[in-house]
């Protein structure tokens, strides 16, 4: 198992790498949505009624500074708002903005465009099967680091 973990160290490092360069040319591409923010924007967008920074924080992972940081980027920009939260007046909810839908719309095509380029030689088997793996590793993990309750909710 340890030459197969040290391998997957370096396919791992390796598609991290890819993933920076991927956000890094879709933000100059495409600077509608501010680098790294899409993440924060769909799992807004996921909450049809919206969300609380605490929830985002919860589900992503993320420490609350850093998604209050984001949350006042993504307002800055017009792509979400704050709503009064009509049960605690201290809260806010946050709800994505007619804007934010286009900018993911744009940045769902942008995707979907590169993953048609990368995966052309590809059967769709391959592709099933890489999801249904990437799947169950990203789950596993979950596992091993104990934070599946907090993930879970976020699928």
């Amino acid at each position: 198992m340890e030459t197969t973990a040290r391998e997957l160290g370096i396919r791992l490092f390796d598609l991290l790498k890819n993933v920076r360069v991927i956000k890094q040319r879709r933000a100059d591409e495409r600077p509608s949505v501010p680098i790294g923010m899409v993440g924060m924007l769909l799992q807004i967008e996921q909450r049809a009624s919206g969300c609380h920074a605490r929830e985002l924080a919860s589900r992503t992972g993320l420490d609350p500074s850093t998604v209050s940081r984001a949350v006042a980027s993504l307002v800055s920009h017009g792509l979400v708002e704050r709503r009064a939260d009509p049960a605690d007046r201290r809260a806010s909810w946050l709800a994505i903005t007619p804007k934010g839908q286009g900018a993911l719309a744009d940045a769902h095509g942008w995707y979907g465009e590169l993953l048609e380029r990368a995966l052309a030689d590809w059967t769709p088997g391959e592709v099933a099967a890489l999801c249904a793996a990437l799947d169950r590793f990203t789950r596993d993990l979950d596992v091993a680091l104990g934070t599946n309750d907090n993930l879970e909710d976020a699928r």
